[in-house]
C-alpha cells in the first residue's frame, strides 16, 4: 500500500462544495496531482480541507434539513397543509409535528445518510492529507485535528438525534460496520475533542479562523456534551461541573456577545465576534444554498420585503411558542414576521389570492379537520424573520447560520450552575447578560434570582429557530407533552429517531432504535 501512487482530484474537491468564505478561494481547476505534492501553500492546504467545512451547510432551515427536522418535532416549528394541498408532501411534516414517524418516513430519511457522508468525506481526506510531505508537521497537526473536529461534531449530532450509530474512522475499511451503543458513542466524542481542543487554533473570532473548527468549537461541543449528560450517558451521572470548565474555556477566548443582538443575523454576518462555528454561505455559491427566504415566505412577501423572490410559503412558528415572548423583547419582532404585509407603493395590505388581506398571523386555523388535521389559509402562521432578508435579493441567502454562539455558553454555564447548586448569582448574571441586550437595558426586565424555567424559557427566547429546541425540551423533560397540532403524550421511543429502513436494509449489522 505504501508503494502505491495516490491521486487526489481537484476538482472533484471543488464539486463537493469549494466555494465556502472559510476559505475564501477562488475555482482554480487544477489536473491530476500527487497528493504527497500537494498542500504546500495555504491555499492548497485549504483547498484540501475546504470541502469537509462545506458539510456544515447542511445544518441549515430548508424543507427536508435537519434543523428543520428537530424544530419541526419540538413545540417550535410547524409545516401545516396550505389551502390547496401545498405542502402536504404525503403527511410527512405531520407525522414529525404529531410524532407518529416511522423507519420509513418519507423526507428526513435523507437526514441520518447526509450526515453518514459528511463523516465518510472527513474520514476520506483525513487519510489523503496524512499522505502528503508538502504540509509541515506542525500545520498538518492543526488541519488533522480540525478535520477530526468537524467528524466529532457530526457524531454530536447523531448521538443527540440517533443515539446508536457505527462508529467508522478508517478510510481504509471497506467493511460494513456495526453499531454502538449510545454509550459507546458518547465516550467516543469526549476521547476525540479532549483529545484535539489544545492541538487547534484558540484565536477566537477574527477573519482568519472563521468558518473554521477552532479550539471554541471544540469547547462549546463538550459543554454541550456535559450538559447532557444524564440524556446520552445516564451511566456516568451529571457532568454539571465539566460543563462550567468547558464553556469557561469557551469565555476566555477572545468571543464577545454582540452589543446588537440582530448583527449576529445581517446579510454579512461573518464579523460577528459571537461567532464560535459558522456554516458558511454565498449567495448563489456552490453546494448546499441558504434558502431560507423560499421556505417559509408566502409568495406575495416579496412585495412587503423588496425581494425579488417569491417564497415557498411553508414553515411558520408554532403560535404558543410566539406567544410567550414578552413583546417588548428585541428577539420577538426581530425573530418572526407577524402582521399585516404592506404594499410600499400604495401603502395598502397587499391581498391573497382569495381576495383577503395578508396578515401573517400567529394563530394557525385548521379547515375540514379530520383525525386531527385540515388544511391552514395560505396567510397564517409567524414566519421566520430571524436572519435578515436582503433587500433586492433575488438568490440564495448570503448570511452565514451560526452554529455556536457565545449566548449560549453563557446559557448553557448558567444551567449547569443553577443545577449544581453552586453559584446561583453567577447564574443569575449571565442570564441577565442576554436579557440585557434583548431588553436595551431595562432594569425592570431583569430576574434576581434565576431558575431552571427562566433559564428554559431564555434559552428559547434566544435560539429560536437554531435546532436546539428539541435537545432542550428533552433535558428538561417537556419534548413527549401535548402542544399545538399534538394533544396528546408522545411515547418514549420518540426521544430517538429511527434508523431508516434503506439504511438497515444495506447494512445487515445495523440495529434499529428500541421501539421501532
Amino acid at each position: 500500500m505504501k508503494n502505491r501512487k495516490y491521486i487526489l482530484h481537484i476538482s472533484m474537491v471543488l464539486l463537493l462544495g469549494l466555494g465556502s468564505s472559510c476559505t475564501d478561494l477562488e475555482e482554480t481547476y487544477y489536473d491530476q496531482i500527487a497528493v504527497e505534492k500537494f498542500g504546500k501553500t495555504e491555499a492548497e492546504v485549504n483547498a484540501l480541507v475546504g470541502p469537509i467545512y462545506s458539510t456544515l451547510k447542511n445544518y441549515n432551515i430548508t424543507w427536508d434539513s435537519y434543523v428543520t427536522m428537530v424544530e419541526v418535532s419540538s413545540d417550535m416549528m410547524v409545516i401545516p397543509e396550505r389551502r390547496g394541498g401545498d405542502w402536504w408532501d404525503d403527511g410527512m411534516y405531520k407525522v414529525m409535528m404529531e410524532h407518529e414517524w416511522t423507519a420509513n418516513s418519507e423526507g428526513y430519511s435523507g437526514v441520518y445518510g447526509s450526515i453518514m457522508q459528511s463523516i465518510s468525506l472527513c474520514n476520506q481526506i483525513f487519510y489523503q492529507i496524512t499522505l502528503t510531505t508538502s504540509i509541515p508537521d506542525d500545520e498538518k497537526e492543526q488541519v488533522l485535528a480540525e478535520i477530526r473536529g468537524v467528524r466529532a461534531y457530526w457524531y454530536y449530532i447523531l448521538v443527540d438525534a440517533y443515539g446508536n450509530v457505527p462508529i467508522v474512522t478508517d478510510f481504509l475499511d471497506v467493511t460494513q460496520p456495526s453499531t454502538r451503543s449510545r454509550k459507546e458513542v458518547y465516550e467516543f466524542i469526549l476521547s476525540e475533542l479532549n483529545d484535539i481542543k489544545d492541538k487547534l487554533r484558540d484565536d477566537g473570532a477574527n477573519s482568519s479562523s472563521y468558518g473554521k473548527f477552532t479550539k471554541g468549537a471544540a469547547c462549546t461541543i463538550l459543554a454541550k456534551m456535559y450538559l447532557n449528560a444524564e440524556v446520552w450517558n445516564p451511566e456516568g451521572g451529571s457532568k454539571w461541573s465539566e460543563c462550567i470548565h468547558a464553556c469557561d474555556e469557551v469565555m476566555e477566548l477572545s468571543y464577545r456577545l454582540e452589543k446588537d443582538w440582530k448583527s449576529n443575523f445581517v446579510v454579512h454576518n461573518e464579523s460577528s465576534d459571537e461567532a464560535i462555528l459558522s456554516a458558511v454561505f454565498k449567495a448563489g455559491g456552490s453546494g448546499v444554498p441558504n434558502e431560507l427566504s423560499l421556505n417559509t415566505l408566502h409568495w406575495l412577501d416579496d412585495i412587503a420585503l423588496a425581494l425579488n423572490v417569491e417564497g415557498w410559503n411553508g414553515i411558520c412558528a408554532a403560535p404558543n411558542y410566539v406567544k410567550a415572548f414578552d413583546t417588548e423583547d428585541i428577539r420577538y419582532r426581530g425573530s418572526f414576521l407577524i402582521g399585516a404585509m404592506i404594499d410600499p407603493s400604495t401603502g395598502d395590505t397587499i391581498m391573497t389570492e382569495d381576495n383577503q388581506p395578508l396578515v401573517h398571523t400567529i394563530d394557525i386555523t385548521m379547515h375540514d379537520v379530520v383525525d386531527g388535521w385540515g388544511w391552514v389559509n395560505t396567510r397564517d402562521g409567524a414566519r421566520c424573520f430571524k436572519w435578515e432578508f436582503e433587500p433586492g435579493l433575488s438568490i440564495s441567502m448570503e448570511n452565514d447560520f451560526h452554529i455556536f454562539r457565545l449566548a449560549d455558553v453563557y446559557l448553557m454555564k448558567a444551567e449547569a450552575l443553577v443545577r449544581s447548586g453552586l453559584d446561583n448569582a453567577l447564574a443569575t448574571e449571565l442570564v441577565n447578560e442576554i436579557r440585557n441586550r434583548a431588553f436595551k437595558g431595562d432594569p425592570s426586565k431583569l430576574l434576581t434570582n434565576v431558575t431552571l424555567d427562566d433559564i428554559y424559557r431564555e434559552r428559547r427566547f434566544e435560539l429560536a429557530w437554531e435546532g436546539y429546541t428539541r435537545q432542550d425540551m428533552i433535558r428538561f423533560g417537556t419534548f413527549l407533552l401535548a402542544r399545538d397540532f399534538k394533544p396528546y403524550v408522545s411515547d418514549e421511543k420518540y426521544l430517538l429517531y429511527p434508523i431508516p429502513q434503506q439504511d438497515l436494509d444495506a447494512n445487515g449489522n445495523l440495529v434499529q432504535n428500541p421501539g421501532y
